[in-house]
């Protein structure tokens, strides 16, 4: 059976990234590996077996197309509408709560964060299929 391990997204501003994951997630580096044309930094969670891979080509100035296709990252917290407010706190963009039903069942509350490189990160409430 394969386990999942890392994602990954390519990102302009090392410095940057770090900062945005470590403040809006509690993300910190594990590793980090510099190669002539690339660094890798891993970052991860006290609570998760899963990283997140950051890679920064060296020389790209220009931000990357994300293309049209709706990919994102998913995380769980405790209390969606505390941390909705934490990210507003601290001016990191959120999108609104959004209590999603399936006709009257629930399925989730979540609201969407976006990091300095466009890439959307859906914030769940814990519950129901996401513990």
């Amino acid at each position: 059976m394969a386990k999942l391990v890392h994602s990954m997204i390519r990102v302009l501003d090392e410095a940057r990234s770090v900062a945005y994951y470590e403040r809006a997630f509690g993300l910190k580096v594990v590793d980090r590996l510099d190669f002539e044309g690339f660094t890798l930094v891993y970052m991860a969670g006290e609570e998760v077996g899963f990283e997140l891979e950051l890679t920064i080509n060296k020389g790209t100035t220009e931000p990357y197309d994300l293309g049209d296709g709706y990919g994102h990252l998913a995380v769980v917290v405790d209390d969606v509408e505390a941390e909705h407010a934490r990210f507003n706190e601290l001016g990191l963009p959120t999108g609104k709560l959004v209590d999603f039903k399936n006709g009257e069942t629930p399925v989730a509350r979540f609201f969407f964060a976006t990091d300095p490189d466009g890439y959307k990160i859906e914030v769940i409430e814990k519950g129901g299929r996401f513990r």
